[in-house]
């Protein structure tokens, strides 16, 4: 059986009803799920990406098929695969998931999606020179997605391009791009405090008070 049909057929048995009601409404209603809670949910293809894993590359006709599919379940299992996969991911397949990140587009499934990204972008330096390209772009979940591409890099965050990256996305009341801003910034603060402070204090002016509560948490 298709392997995509094989997994919606699991999903389609595991479906909660009441729950999925619940998780919709959560998501402002722009989604259908089949109800499943991420534990239950990973259960469902856990087993499917390790053999995945073991044959080494991506199978981009499958992600396709499961981010088409209505229900937000399918979304969730492509980041997870692809997180899962990042290891094979190349410069010349983020156009692949951009198509993703401007699909059906939300904080869920961005804030997963930069990170397969962000771990390319340590193999490939290329990827520095297209998130700044991305900071500018008018797509706030493209632009979200250049400011969280380093998320949890830590010590291998590249703070000059975090930097020039945040500064092209000042000016906004968007709250998604704000948001995105102090969550970079709070994170790296956990590795690197006295750069994030100095951030704030050169830049606090031009920020927006949300960006600076984000970032300030721990600093």
């Amino acid at each position: 059986m298709d392997k995509y049909l094989e997994i919606k057929k699991i999903f389609e048995s595991k479906e909660d009803k009441e729950n999925a009601i619940a998780m919709s409404k959560y998501m402002r209603n722009m989604f259908d799920f089949y109800g499943l809670p991420t534990p239950k949910r990973k259960e469902v293809y856990n087993n499917f990406i390790k053999n995945e894993k073991k044959l080494k590359i991506i199978d981009w006709n499958f992600l396709d098929k499961c981010y088409e599919d209505n229900h937000r379940e399918f979304q969730y299992l492509v980041y997870d695969y692809l997180l899962s996969m990042k290891q094979y991911v190349s410069y010349e397949d983020i156009p692949k998931i951009k198509k993703y990140i401007v699909n059906k587009s939300w904080w869920d499934t961005i804030d997963f999606l930069c990170k397969v990204i962000g771990d390319v972008e340590l193999r490939d330096l290329r990827v520095k020179d297209l998130m700044l390209e991305w900071s500018n772009d008018d797509n706030i979940w493209i632009k979200r997605t250049a400011i969280e591409h380093q998320l949890n890099l830590k010590d291998k965050t590249d703070s000059k391009l975090l930097e020039k990256i945040v500064v092209n996305c000042f000016g906004t009341n968007e709250f998604f791009i704000n948001k995105a801003i102090g969550w970079a910034l709070r994170e790296y603060s956990k590795t690197n405090p006295t750069w994030v402070k100095n951030f704030v204090d050169k830049y606090k002016n031009q920020m927006n008070d949300l960006s600076i509560k984000e970032a300030s948490k721990y600093i």
